[in-house]
């Protein structure tokens, strides 16, 4: 057996480098553990939240939600660690849902159907873009001071989802404040914290994740920590609503290209939806991969002149690439490379392994969904919290005393936070880089890329404010 079991990890050791990475199988397990339980909540949230987009004529099935979320976790992750070999997890993105739910459906009277199909073209714009190197030729473009805010930014980020995950700040009222702690979410949050913050600087392995599993029980006597008293659940009827779902999008583009008079709408909605998924993977990767090393300035400079997909960022933007189409052909929005994959890289993360332990278990949430569903927010949200703070060592590469520098690093940061969005924040960044350039008379620094994002980012908020006054 212990023969069987050493073959097991010498073949799991050669196929994703691990040793060349400078990691171990058991490393690499605990880190897809920690990304799992900092991102299951997806399994939960995403089904309420598409839900809505249904009507009493048109319902959309929650159970069909709940697969489609996991089955394209699955499939997207999987690609992202059997072909690209980086530890990134891919699902249903937060703000991308909203947007399909709220915006599309309800705002501009979109059946669910022609959004899935929405989503599905968003998908094959993704993968040209991709496949014509034009991902890739963005990354590089981004200089390496954008990519330091980034990667600071998306820290500020992830702790800002981690508090208002427990509404650590309430911003019910006028002014965001504190909470004032009168309620036990919050209170376990700051245990975990401290918990978590502790077994960092003591040097435990797998600090993360035993931060999660301490908070968790120590939240069950708190009543925090939920434990059911009927674990059961209907999978048949799960599948037979994903049955409704199951290719709907191919219905819902037939059905948009009916009706001439919706194009116009239609079209800037897939605009929106690709400029985001576009740019949230972006500064997950750059954000992320540059700090950790899982993507060298050697890999980012091979870029532009590799053919095919040799480089690790090359397969990993492919793999993000497909999920978001084969997603709505299961009946979800746009699936995407998930920030919080930076709490498995934190905890040590730096092959495929991770992503195939992360899809794994995201396929084992089909039967055992109920117990997963135990893990309360105010467990995974100090790990949100604590992997922030390790990200926002990237502004030290920023030299603040530069004026051209700051300016543009400043907007990138600090709006993607308060915006609760990646992309919003690429866009002032991108947007204040080209002014501060040309304020300096120096256009001719500015990448043609760079100029081109920057005007498709002011398009978009000339569109959106024009529809948002009711103009089209």
């Amino acid at each position: 057996m212990k023969e069987f079991f050493n073959k097991i990890g010498s073949g799991l050791n050669r196929f994703f480098n691990i040793e060349e990475s400078g990691s171990t199988i058991s490393r690499e397990i605990i880190a897809g553990l920690t990304t799992f339980f900092a991102m299951v909540y997806i399994i939960f949230v995403n089904p309420s939240i598409l839900t809505l987009a249904g009507t009493d004529a048109n319902p959309f099935p929650v159970g069909a939600i709940f697969l489609a979320t996991i089955f394209a976790s699955v499939i997207g992750t999987l690609v992202m660690g059997l072909f690209a070999n980086v530890p990134y997890a891919q699902a249903p993105g937060m703000g991308l849902n909203a947007f399909f739910t709220f915006t599309v459906c309800m705002g501009l009277g979109f059946t669910w159907q022609e959004a899935l199909g929405m989503v599905f073209i968003c998908g094959i714009i993704n993968i040209i873009i991709t496949v014509t190197k034009i991902r890739k030729s963005i990354i590089k473009a981004i200089p390496e001071s954008l990519q330091n805010a980034i990667g600071g930014g998306i820290g500020l980020f992830i702790a800002y989802i981690g508090f208002l995950n427990v509404q650590m700040v309430d911003i019910s009222g006028s002014v965001p404040a504190l909470t004032d702690f009168s309620k036990l979410g919050p209170v376990l949050t700051m245990i975990g914290i401290i918990i978590t913050i502790l077994l960092l600087l003591f040097k435990v392995k797998g600090a993360i994740l035993l931060g999660i599993i301490i908070t968790t029980i120590i939240g069950i006597p708190m009543k925090v920590t939920n434990i059911p008293d009927d674990f059961s659940w209907n999978i048949a009827q799960n599948f037979k609503e994903l049955g409704t779902t199951f290719g709907k999008a191919f219905v819902g583009i037939g059905d948009l290209f009916k009706d001439i008079s919706k194009l116009p709408v239609a079209l800037l909605a897939i605009f929106a939806f690709s400029l985001t998924d576009t740019f949230d993977t972006i500064g997950t990767f750059i954000g992320t991969g540059r700090r950790s090393g899982i993507f060298s300035d050697e890999d980012l400079a091979a870029i532009e002149e590799s053919k095919g997909f040799k480089t690790k960022m090359e397969r990993a933007l492919f793999a993000d690439s497909i999920a978001t189409s084969i997603g709505s052909i299961f009946g979800t929005s746009n699936t995407t490379t998930y920030v919080e994959s930076a709490a498995g890289i934190e905890a040590g993360g730096r092959t495929g392994l991770t992503s195939v332990t992360v899809a794994v278990l995201f396929l084992l949430c089909i039967f055992i969904s109920p117990i997963v569903g135990i893990i309360p927010s105010e467990a995974t949200s100090p790990a949100l919290v604590v992997v922030g703070i390790m990200m926002a060592g990237a502004f030290k590469n920023i030299n603040w005393e530069d004026l051209s520098e700051a300016i543009p690093a400043f907007f990138a940061a600090v709006v993607m936070a308060l915006a609760y969005n990646i992309s919003i924040g690429i866009a002032f960044g991108f947007i204040f880089y080209v002014i501060v350039k040309l304020c300096q008379k120096k256009a001719n620094e500015i990448h043609p890329i760079l100029w081109a994002c920057s005007g498709l980012f002011v398009l978009y908020f000339i569109l959106m404010a024009l529809h948002g006054a009711g103009i089209f």
